[in-house]
Formats: C-alpha cells, sequence, structure tokens
C-alpha cells in the first residue's frame, strides 16, 4: 500500500450514466463496481485507514432499481493529480456496457 500524507489529496467529481441491464444494479453494487473499475484502472487512490482500508468514493445520490439516468454525481479521492481526460478514459475501459462517465472535474 502506498503511504499518503493525509492533507494532501485531489478530489475528481464526475458525471456518469446508467443505462440499459445497468439500471438493475443496486447503490452498494455500483459502488463496488466503481472501486474494482479504479484498481483495474490503475489510478492513484486515497485509501482510508484503519483494519480494512477502501478507496474514498461516494456517489451523491442512490437510484431505484430500474431506473435509468444521464446525470448522475460522484466523487473519488486521489493522492495524485491526473489529467482528468485520462481519469475519463481509463475508467470508462474498465466499466461495462451501460455504465460511462460524461463529465469529470478536479475539486481541490
Amino acid at each position: 500500500m502506498i503511504k499518503k500524507d493525509k492533507s494532501r489529496y485531489f478530489k475528481f467529481n464526475f458525471i456518469f450514466s446508467k443505462t440499459g441491464a445497468m439500471s438493475y444494479i443496486s447503490h452498494l453494487d455500483l459502488i463496488r463496481l466503481f472501486m474494482r473499475a479504479a484498481r483495474r484502472a490503475n489510478l492513484p487512490l486515497y485509501f482510508t485507514e484503519g483494519f480494512s482500508p477502501r478507496p474514498k468514493l461516494r456517489i451523491n445520490r442512490a437510484l431505484k432499481l430500474g431506473l435509468e439516468s444521464e446525470n448522475e454525481e460522484a466523487e473519488i479521492l486521489l493522492i495524485r493529480r491526473i489529467n482528468p481526460c485520462l481519469f475519463q478514459n481509463q475508467l470508462n475501459r474498465q466499466l461495462p456496457r451501460g455504465i460511462r462517465i460524461r463529465e469529470v472535474k478536479v475539486l481541490s
């Protein structure tokens, strides 16, 4: 695991779409899906501390099962600043059909 400075992280806010068969994925499974995709994309993730470290990820609202959306908002913390286009491309390559990152902003 990478050592990190607790006060130093970069907040990436992103807009994603959830359509088609992915509209039937639950909120917790969607969070797990983004965590796995971010790890596979080799993003410099900021991990929580403690017994079971996890990437810091937050999805602003939970959709009911079966509802599609084009503008869902989420944020993830990274320990290093990277180009937002690179973030979007790397993450989109790891996501299944029906979930796409549409826009990325760095809020640090």
